[in-house]
C-alpha cells in the first residue's frame, strides 16, 4: 500500500478519537471520509489476491461481491438512518462518476501519453447494454409514478424491478465466466503486477485483511453517516450533492486510481473493464440490493429518482456507448467525458434542496 494510504488510515483512526472528544461534525466527517479511502483500497487488494488463490471463476464472483463494498456499506447505513436523498444520489453519482470521471481521466492521461489506445469493444458493448437496462429501470418506475401516483404501487413496482435487475446481473456474471463471455485480461493484469513487483498475499492474510477492512469500513461509514447532516449544513451543501460527488469518490478512489494508472501504462483494456464494470455493478447489483434492504428495514427506497438524475444516467450511458463503440480512445474523448461530468456536477450543485425527491 502506498505511503499516503497509510497516512489516510491513521486519519481514519483520528476520526474516531475526534468523535469521542466531541469535535465539530465537519471535522469528524472529513476525517472519516478520508479514512474510508484506504479501507476501500485494502478491500480491493485483498479481493484481488484471494481471487489469485481460488481461481478465475470463484475470483470473478468474489470481485462481483466486494467490488463496491465501501459504497454499499455507506449507502446501507445512510438508508438505515432514513437519508434517502443521500442514498439515491450515491447510486446515480457512482454510475456517472465511473462512466465519465474515472474513464475520462484515464482516457485523457493515456491518450496524452500514447495517442490512440485500442481495446476489445465486446465487453464495453456488453456493459453499455447493461447500463441501458439500468436506465430503463429508472425511466419506467418514474413514468409509472407520474401516471399512477399510488405510493404502495410504486413501492411494489420498484421491488419487482429490483429483483429483475439482480437476476439480469447474475446472468451477466454467469455469462462472463463462460468461454463465450470471457475476455482474457490475464496477460495485462499479470504484467501490471510484475511492473509493480508485488507478490500476492497468502490466502490467510488476504482473508484476514478483507474481514478487517470490511469491519473498519463499517465503523468509519457509521461515523460519516452520523455526521453527514450537520457537516453538509455547515458546508451549505445538500445531501443530494454529497451523495452524487463525495460518496462515490470516497468509496472508490483507490479503484479509480488503479484505472488511471493502467491507462497511463497503455492498458486501456483493463482500465475500461474497471470503470465500466463498476458502473454496471452499481446499477444492477448495489442499487437493487439497497431497494430490497429498504423493504426489509422499513425505509422504502423506490426507483423513482429525481428527473435530473435520470437524465444524467441516460446521458452518461449514451456518451459511454458512443466513446467505446469503435474499440479505441484518444485524449480528446477524455476531455469530452470530463467536461460532461463537470457540467452535471455544476447542475447538481445549484439544484435547490427542496426539489430533491425523497
Amino acid at each position: 500500500m502506498a505511503p499516503w494510504m497509510w497516512v489516510l488510515l491513521a486519519v481514519g483512526g483520528a476520526s474516531l478519537v475526534a468523535r469521542l472528544l466531541g469535535a465539530p461534525p465537519l471535522v469528524v466527517f472529513a476525517l472519516s471520509a478520508a479514512g474510508i479511502i484506504p479501507m476501500a483500497g485494502l478491500i480491493g487488494r485483498a479481493t484481488e489476491d484471494l481471487a489469485h488463490h481460488i481461481g478465475p471463476k470463484f475470483g470473478g464472483l468474489l470481485n462481483a461481491t466486494f467490488g463496491n463494498a465501501a459504497e454499499l456499506i455507506i449507502a446501507g447505513l445512510a438508508l438505515r438512518e432514513g437519508l434517502l436523498p443521500l442514498v439515491k444520489a450515491s447510486i446515480t453519482g457512482s454510475i456517472i462518476g465511473n462512466s465519465l470521471f474515472v474513464l475520462g481521466t484515464g482516457v485523457l492521461v493515456g491518450g496524452l501519453r500514447h495517442g490512440t489506445q485500442r481495446f476489445d469493444a465486446r465487453e464495453a458493448s456488453r456493459n453499455s447494454t447493461m447500463m441501458l437496462i439500468a436506465v430503463a429501470s429508472l425511466v419506467l418506475p418514474a413514468t409509472f409514478a407520474a401516471v399512477a401516483p399510488s405510493e404502495v404501487a410504486v413501492e411494489e413496482v420498484s421491488a419487482a424491478v429490483a429483483v429483475l435487475l439482480l437476476v439480469v446481473y447474475a446472468a451477466y456474471v454467469a455469462y462472463s465466466l463462460t468461454p463465450a463471455g470471457h475476455i482474457d485480461l490475464d496477460e495485462e493484469i499479470g504484467t501490471h503486477v510484475d511492473e509493480e513487483e508485488r507478490a500476492p498475499w497468502s490466502r490467510q492474510v488476504a482473508l484476514l485483511v478483507l474481514v478487517a477492512a470490511t469491519v473498519g469500513t463499517v465503523v468509519l461509514a457509521e461515523t460519516l453517516v452520523a455526521t453527514v447532516e450537520a457537516a453538509t449544513h455547515a458546508l451549505g451543501l445538500s445531501q443530494f450533492f454529497v451523495g452524487l460527488i463525495v460518496v462515490p469518490i470516497v468509496g472508490n478512489i483507490a479503484e479509480h486510481f488503479s484505472a488511471v494508472q493502467l491507462a497511463a501504462k497503455n492498458k486501456m483494456e483493463t482500465a475500461l473493464a474497471i470503470a465500466a464494470g463498476s458502473s454496471t455493478q452499481i446499477a444492477l447489483l448495489v442499487g437493487p440490493l439497497l431497494v430490497l434492504l429498504g423493504l426489509i428495514g422499513g425505509h422504502w427506497l423506490t426507483l423513482v429518482f429525481h428527473p435530473l438524475e435520470i437524465v444524467a444516467v441516460a446521458v452518461a450511458t449514451f456518451v459511454f456507448a458512443i466513446v467505446s463503440i469503435d474499440g479505441e480512445t484518444n485524449w480528446l474523448e477524455g476531455v469530452q467525458l470530463l467536461a460532461l461530468y463537470l457540467m452535471l456536477a455544476i447542475v447538481f450543485y445549484f439544484l435547490p434542496l427542496p426539489a430533491v425527491s425523497q
